[in-house]
């Protein structure tokens, strides 16, 4: 039930921070008149506001994450342990987005973390598939493993890389955000699909 409010959150963040991101590359190369025209599109919304969801969705990941690695460590419960683990492998970027908005950094480091949880998601899909045993929450989150895979790895070709992709990534991350986290974690807390 935890990682149904945890996907919860993480769809919120991701729409957001995908719709910050299309907001800014329209921006982009804007010359000054243009740019506070932009400001008052629907898809603009200020760096320190997204930074607010952001905290409070880290700040539930973490809870989530710490929660099931005490309870899966007092009773030797390695797959809590593992749950843990990976939410707080995402509850941390959420974190240093926040971060990055209020220190106004420009988030190379933060590429180069991106890279290390595509990497890892990868891996993780694919023992999540290979232990599903035909169980559709499980297979909805191995398939959702990979689809993280590729967003993260735009973000780190992005931010990392300073590819031109941020209505590309940030696309994907409003429609990762419905599909991957939000129905998922509704799905889940409304007991629709079950682990």
């Amino acid at each position: 039930m935890l990682l149904g409010v945890v996907l919860l959150y993480v769809g919120a963040v991701l729409v957001i921070n995908g719709i910050w991101l299309i907001g800014q590359a329209r921006l982009a190369g804007a010359g000054e008149a243009a740019a506070r025209a932009g400001e008052a599109h629907p898809f603009f919304i200020q760096g320190r506001e997204v930074a607010v969801i952001n905290v409070f969705t880290g700040f539930v990941g973490v809870v989530a994450a710490v929660t099931l690695m005490v309870q899966g460590n007092r009773s030797q419960d390695l797959p809590s342990i593992r749950a843990g683990g990976l939410i707080l492998l995402f509850a941390f970027t959420y974190l240093w987005v926040a971060a990055n908005g209020f220190l106004n950094a420009g988030g190379r480091g933060f590429g180069w973390y991106c890279l290390f949880v595509a990497v890892t998601a990868i891996p993780a899909g694919i023992y999540t598939l290979a232990n599903a045993n035909g169980d559709d929450a499980s297979i909805y989150l191995g398939i959702c493993w990979f689809a993280w895979a590729v967003l993260w790895f735009l973000f780190f070709m992005l931010l990392a890389l300073d590819r031109p992709i941020a209505r590309l990534a940030g696309g994907l991350a409003v429609l990762e955000g419905i599909a991957t986290a939000w129905v998922f974690g509704l799905l889940l807390l409304l007991d629709v699909i079950a682990f």
